[in-house]
């Protein structure tokens, strides 16, 4: 059986074939070769939206900004939620930090208990010098704090914490455009207040004044999401065989719903799946939701001792403080 499950999925731009590519400082749009065609010939390629864009992506679909929780899908699982010290006010949390349990927001805080996180978790990991991780352990400690950080990834990589663990990205998924061309246009920031500037009046740099701009977008031959799911790692965190399930089944939910939800990536970028989002082998999103749903409720040993509810860890600025 394949360690991995993975899945290329063809895309579309609209409303035209036109799209903006995610664009990097200092490099601009994440150029390449690679080949392509019957021949194999290099061609021009470019990442259209990277792997670490994407897992944000992912992530977010589970998570409610209006609610400032999660979604009804993923409800019942274990995640940190951060409240500050002083009024209790929601902050931030574990699912929409972008080092996830290993914030600064996460560490930073303390327990009900007036427990510093960095300790809490040097307690749950059983963390000590000159001593060997425990992988299993370590996975079944983050699976009790916040289970989405072993599809997502998470490095405690604070010196307070021995051994500085981490864990990769179990699912990955990036796009690709291939046999790229250019397409250019441009247009102007207009000023219809102030026509003309005089030195020492403000200029561009301050927001003032007509500026024209070119701008680049590009059009390819053929586009693709690409997507793995490493089986192997998930299997191998040692947890129960439903556990091993859950998170299976909320990597492939988060595949089927960012498909169905559509990829707007940007203002000029938008794709859709040229076969309506129909991936051989991979179950429709109503049933993996409702996989999901019937594991959290009566199917995993890892959540029996759980009620659902956030762990709420308390943050204030300490250095203000001190």
């Amino acid at each position: 059986m394949s360690k991995r499950e993975m899945y290329t999925i063809d895309l579309r731009a609209v409303p035209s074939d036109r799209f903006q590519p995610t664009g990097f400082p200092d490099l601009g749009a994440a150029k390449f070769q690679k080949p392509a065609g019957p021949n194999n010939e290099w061609v021009d390629a470019i990442l259209v939206e990277s792997a670490q864009s994407m897992a944000n992506r992912f992530e977010a679909l589970g998570w409610s900004e209006e609610h400032q929780e999660p979604v009804t899908a993923l409800r019942g699982l274990p995640w940190v939620k951060v409240v500050a010290d002083d009024d209790g006010r929601y902050l931030t949390s574990s699912r929409t930090e972008a080092h996830r349990l290993a914030s600064a927001f996460v560490k930073e805080s303390v327990t009900s208990d007036d427990v510093d996180m960095v300790d809490d978790i040097c307690n749950r990991f059983d963390l000590a010098d000159d001593t060997p991780l425990s992988p299993s352990r370590i996975a079944a400690a983050i699976f009790a704090l916040d289970p989405l950080c072993l599809i997502h990834g998470v490095f405690f990589a604070d010196k307070r914490w021995p051994g500085q663990p981490k864990i990769a990205r179990a699912l990955t998924g990036f796009i690709e455009a291939t046999d790229v061309k250019e397409a250019y246009s441009g247009g102007v920031k207009r000023d219809d207040v102030r026509h003309s500037i005089s030195e020492g009046e403000g200029g561009a740099a301050e927001g003032y004044g007509s500026v024209p701009y070119s701008r680049t977008e590009y059009t390819a031959r053929s586009i693709a999401l690409y997507v793995s799911i490493d089986v192997g790692q998930i299997k191998a965190y040692g947890l129960s065989a439903n556990a091993t399930k859950l998170l299976l089944a909320i990597a492939r939910w988060e595949v089927r719903s960012i498909l169905g939800l559509g990829l707007r990536l940007r203002t000029a970028c938008e794709f859709e799946p040229t076969n309506d989002g129909d991936i051989a082998g991979l179950a429709d999103i109503d049933a993996l939701a409702s996989e999901i749903s019937d594991l959290i409720s009566s199917g995993v040993d890892e959540l029996k001792e759980s009620d659902g509810s956030p762990l709420v860890v308390r943050w204030s600025d300490r250095k203000k403080r001190s």
